[in-house]
């Protein structure tokens, strides 16, 4: 399963006759392809989305994926009625623009397993959205790192605030709980290990963790805290 999105902000509405043209032509492309090559292939237009159900390395997908690699190095300029603008020939493209298309492909599924290629897809797409770049597969998103996802605005206003009364207390010099804490879960909570790495001896670590649980009003025994509190130092870091 195959999920493509026009790129570059906000999208018109668009009718299953009036795709934005990047979609409008992967589609032309995707159907073309498979057409040469005996294969079945399944376009769905979905507004400002198109959804594609194709052979597993077929010529298909390999399609969508040289077109969504290409549609970045073109510009727009002018625009149909009701349509993005479409890229002018030979034309520069804007500073710092986003890519026009972006796409998500899912692991390869059975008929059975469409619902889980179609949500694998979905996050795909969401992801290449966030990176800026044509194709994500979800394969290589399972096994790369969840920390780029950090990077997101809401995730590091949500650490900014989860440490913020931690920063606030280590700016009246009344100990470094910040830096404590993350060095206690870099040891994974070994107080010796992290005692050490901090220069300080384990009694008064083990005092700084109580403050931690007291400030921030939860207990380091639980795990979701724990790796709430990882996470956002990571992002913050």
């Amino acid at each position: 399963m195959i999920g493509a999105g026009a790129g570059g902000g906000p999208q018109p509405e668009a009718s299953d006759a009036c795709l934005p043209w990047p979609l409008e032509e992967l589609a032309d492309a995707v159907e073309t392809a498979a057409a040469r090559s005996g294969e079945a292939v399944l376009v769905v237009p979905d507004g400002t989305r198109l959804r594609v159900l194709a052979t597993d390395g077929g010529a298909a997908v390999a399609a969508c994926a040289q077109f969504a690699a290409e549609c970045p190095a073109e510009s727009f300029e002018g625009a149909g009625p009701g349509r993005p603008p479409r890229p002018g020939p030979g034309s520069a493209p804007p500073s710092g623009a986003d890519p026009a298309l972006a796409v998500g492909v899912s692991a390869p599924a059975g008929l059975a397993a469409v619902s889980i290629a179609f949500k694998q897809a979905d996050q795909a797409l969401s992801v290449a959205r966030r990176r800026g770049v044509p194709v994500v597969e979800h394969e290589d998103v399972a096994a790369g790192s969840v920390l780029p996802l950090l990077a997101d605005d809401a995730v590091r206003a949500f650490a900014d605030g989860l440490l913020r009364a931690l920063r606030e207390h280590d700016a009246h010099g009344r100990g470094d709980l910040v830096a404590s804490l993350r060095a206690w879960l870099s040891r994974h909570g070994q107080w010796d290990a992290a005692a050490a790495e901090l220069g300080v001896h384990r009694h008064t670590l083990r005092y700084r963790m109580r403050r931690v649980e007291e400030i921030l009003g939860r207990s380091l025994d639980d795990p979701d805290v724990r790796m709430e509190l990882w996470l956002a130092l990571k992002a913050t870091s």
